[in-house]
């Protein structure tokens, strides 16, 4: 994979590019196989994060490619199969969502710390809804 060069305008009023999937790793990890690899973030997806998660955007959006490129864990949400959720643990551990596009391109859908994250990751592991990406 390239190295991460990919920055984030938590301002921008255009469609960015944030970061690239190791789509070879997710299918090894989670079996989804994505048709693409760019991950696109819409000015929506700004005033989502904005509005749902005060401050987040703003305190840790520069880590999103990073999260992206790098994430410490990888999962599914049981009710969106065409989507990736990706963890970084970091102080706090953020949540990043990525989902598939009818169309066939993938769009960061949210941001956000996870709340009581260790033992949300935890028990994600448990289950199974979650994976070391390492």
């Amino acid at each position: 994979m390239e190295p991460n060069t990919y920055t984030i305008d938590i301002h921008a009023t255009e469609t960015q590019i944030v970061g690239k999937l190791d789509t070879v790793k997710i299918k090894s990890l989670l079996g989804i196989d994505f048709p693409v690899a760019e991950v696109r973030m819409y000015p929506g997806a700004i005033k989502h994060i904005k509005r749902n998660h005060p401050g987040d955007i703003e305190a840790y959006g520069h880590l999103i490619p990073d999260t992206i490129a790098n994430p410490d864990y990888i999962g599914q949400h049981p009710k969106e199969p065409n989507s990736v959720e990706l963890v970084k643990a970091v102080t706090p551990h953020l949540l990043l969502a990525i989902k598939l596009d009818p169309s066939g391109y993938l769009y960061l859908s949210t941001f956000y710390q996870l709340d009581n994250a260790v033992e949300k990751v935890k028990k994600r592991l448990k289950s199974g809804r979650l994976v070391p990406y390492k």
